[in-house]
């Protein structure tokens, strides 16, 4: 049973939360159209960056205001963002979090102030906690090394967006999502000591930078220490409570902790939070029931998780284990 569940999570961790999302993302594109709005009722006399954030972490793309006060990002992969506004003479604001599908473009408002108003010791106070102060302010050199990196390691040239990531870190040693995504590239260099170090000054600088705490889950699952792991996963979804990815991952380590009641209650809030996309929590559910000596739970769930995922190993793998609890649940029958 161990070694199923270890074969699971290693799905799960085959790539950490860097600047790059989902392939299946790639498949279905959105457009976001950003309307800032002035807090004092004025008109329209700014020009403001808007820049386009993944929740996971990395910026994905920026835009100037235009003479409307709009910012416009097209073809964004399915998935959840957040907008940060800045500019000269205005406060830095963020939009909160907000999902970007295929079926439609989505308009969203955000609110700055002038300068001088609100907030007058400038501390910025995002309403999404992903995003540090410190990281609203980085210079634009290393926002665009950074970038670089972000489409080097699109790529799979991990040495090159390596190299990004250092200059930009030169540029603005307090740049926590670039020691995140550092962490990462090192990760796929196989350099495990640089990638902790990386991760865990990531989280010194934004203690609110919830991938960084996955990221360094992941490390700590493969080194079996999944007590440690299941507390940097508690960390990371009190920080982000909606992102499906993780909550599967913490319920798949609150499974291996014994933690079952837990991890079954996970189960159904990364259900619930996904809208019944993410196949994988009928999976470790069904674990659960098998734990629980509950077959015909167990059964059920992987009838379920047949229905959602792909033709695959994992699909195969499932159809097995339904064939084992059909034989255990004949044979309970037998018995009585």
């Amino acid at each position: 049973m161990i070694r199923r569940l270890l074969v699971l999570l290693t799905s799960l961790l085959v790539t950490g939360v860097y600047a790059q999302i989902g392939h299946d993302s790639f498949n279905r594109t959105g457009s976001v159209r950003v309307h800032v709005t002035l807090g004092d009722g004025r008109a329209c006399d700014i020009h403001a960056n808007v820049s386009l954030v993944s929740t996971s972490g990395p910026r994905i793309a920026d835009d100037l205001t235009n003479a409307d006060c709009d910012a416009y990002f097209v073809n964004v992969p399915a998935g959840s963002y957040h907008v940060a506004v800045s500019g000269t003479a205005i406060e830095s604001s963020d939009s909160g979090r907000f999902e970007v599908d295929s079926r439609s473009r989505l308009d969203l408002d955000v609110n700055v102030n002038h300068l001088g108003e609100a907030n007058h010791n400038r501390v910025i106070a995002p309403s999404n906690s992903l995003v540090a102060a410190v990281d609203l302010k980085i210079p634009e050199g290393a926002r665009k090394e950074v970038d670089k990196a972000n489409l080097f390691a699109a790529k799979g040239n991990w040495q090159k967006a390596l190299e990004r990531l250092k200059k930009a870190i030169a540029i603005c040693p307090l740049y926590a999502e670039a020691y995140n995504n550092l962490g990462v590239v090192y990760d796929h260099l196989g350099d495990r000591v640089r990638n902790r170090e990386a991760l865990q000054k990531a989280v010194s600088l934004n203690d609110h930078m919830a991938p960084a705490y996955v990221n360094l889950a992941r490390i700590t699952i493969v080194d079996r220490d999944f007590p440690q792991a299941e507390a940097l996963l508690n960390k990371a979804t009190a920080i982000d409570p909606t992102d499906p990815p993780t909550l599967v991952l913490l319920a798949n380590v609150e499974l291996l902790n014994k933690h079952y009641d837990q991890a079954l209650a996970m189960c159904r809030r990364a259900h619930s939070t996904a809208n019944g996309e993410h196949a994988l929590v009928h999976y470790v559910a069904a674990r659960i029931f098998e734990h629980e000596n509950r077959p015909a739970d167990a059964l059920a769930e992987l009838q379920v998780f047949l229905s959602e995922e792909k033709p695959g190993p994992r699909a195969e793998a499932a159809l097995k284990e339904m064939v084992d609890l059909q034989q255990r649940l004949a044979a309970n029958e037998v018995a009585q």
